[in-house]
């Protein structure tokens, strides 16, 4: 496993860190913390963090445009003002079901946000991941109990993602222009060891950059299911990776200290940190979310 320059973003412990973006357009980094409601911005030329209070939880963010941005959230999606953190209901999603929230989701480079939903519990198949395209909500995939892994190839044409408890990635032919499934998913790999598959994003050269929860490191994967490298990452529970920087060539990876005891806690002390690491690969700027 390589041990690359690595840097802490924020010491301020998610209980569940997940969601990472990056507006390359102001040089700033967004995560979450779902199970404590938090909302993190940094500016990363200066190393200002702030922290929003969302009210509830949530879990990614795309952006709308300079102004807005759309957070899907456990009760459904909400666009957010910059200005003044001002969220207004956009489109309701398993609103009427308390048991579940959402979790790994990505931009597709249509514009289409692909947004996986699961139980508060981890309960099994009680989950889904669903397409917001143009405005309108549909159901992909259903019976999914921890969705994960959510990313999409440099050319539109695949998408991937998890169910963290079958321990498969799959891909799945998409059209480019809609990233709607034309096709049945696929297994491209089997996740054996320590570990779990979490949340994942694409580089530009087509590979798959995963964060392995449970055994402290990020996984590279190819497009053909060949895993490349392994980064260490300094906490246990490594959640979800993201490129970041000017020229995105560094990672972003949250990670969390949920389920852990006092002790776990003191055995793994930058559980829930945020760190960078010095990827030395090429990222992709994430799309803006298009809602019309």
């Amino acid at each position: 496993m390589e041990q690359v320059p690595t840097s802490i973003l924020s010491n301020d412990p998610c209980h569940l860190g997940e969601g990472p973006t990056y507006d390359v357009t102001t040089d700033t980094a967004w995560w979450f913390d779902i199970r404590e409601g938090r909302l993190f911005e940094a500016q990363l030329g200066s190393g200002a963090i702030r922290v929003h209070a969302l009210g509830r939880m949530a879990s990614a963010l795309g952006r709308i445009d300079a102004e807005r941005q759309l957070i899907v959230a456990e009760d459904g999606l909400y666009i957010r003002t910059l200005a003044d953190g001002a969220m207004t209901l956009f489109l309701p999603l398993e609103a009427d079901n308390l048991d579940t929230r959402s979790n790994d989701c990505r931009v597709h480079q249509s514009g289409t946000f692909w947004i996986g939903t699961m139980g508060k519990k981890a309960e099994l198949k009680v989950g889904a991941i669903y397409a917001l395209h143009r405005g309108k909500i549909s159901t992909l995939f259903s019976g999914i109990s921890i969705p994960n892994s959510i990313c999409f190839s440099p050319d539109g044409g695949t998408g991937y993602f998890t169910d963290t408890t079958r321990a498969v990635l799959y891909a799945v032919p998409l059209n480019p222009a809609t990233a709607l499934p034309r096709g049945e998913p696929e297994v491209l790999l089997r996740h054996s060891g320590i570990g779990g598959l979490d949340g994942s994003v694409c580089d530009a050269d087509g590979n798959i950059w995963n964060a392995c929860w449970g055994a402290s490191r990020i996984d590279v994967y190819s497009p053909q299911g060949e895993r490349l490298r392994s980064l260490g990452v300094p906490a246990k529970q490594a959640s979800c990776p993201a490129f970041v920087g000017p020229d995105l060539s560094r990672l972003l990876v949250t990670s969390a200290w949920q389920d852990m005891d006092a002790a776990a806690r003191a055995a793994d002390p930058q559980a829930g940190y945020t760190f960078l690491l010095e990827a030395s690969a090429r990222g992709r700027a994430e799309p803006d979310v298009k809602l019309a």
